[in-house]
């Protein structure tokens, strides 16, 4: 082998075990990150769940109507209010693209 050859192998060494460093610190620091997506990852679940249980969803509703019927009305124009804000700002986020 020669000179040549031996020194670039030595470079391909020396970078790839500086890259594999580089993965490390930048897997430590994405921790935090990922702790605080898990939030979010469970809410989705818990939304893919509702949809994939709509008679839960149902009994639930009624359930609430029959206990207060005038707290499920205040509740169901919160929620309405919640996603008419939700589909503004989703369609004003999908315009800026």
């Amino acid at each position: 082998m020669s000179a040549r050859t031996m020194e670039l192998a030595l470079r391909h060494g020396a970078l790839r075990e500086r890259i594999a460093a580089q993965r490390r610190a930048l897997a430590g620091h994405a921790d935090p990150l990922a702790s605080a997506l898990g939030g979010v990852d469970r809410a989705l679940a818990g939304v893919d769940w509702l949809k994939a249980h709509p008679a839960a969803v149902g009994v639930a509703v009624a359930v609430a109507v029959a206990a207060s019927p005038k707290g499920a009305w205040r509740w169901t124009r919160r929620a309405f209010f919640v996603w008419r804000g939700w589909r503004s700002v989703r369609n004003s986020l999908l315009a800026v693209r």
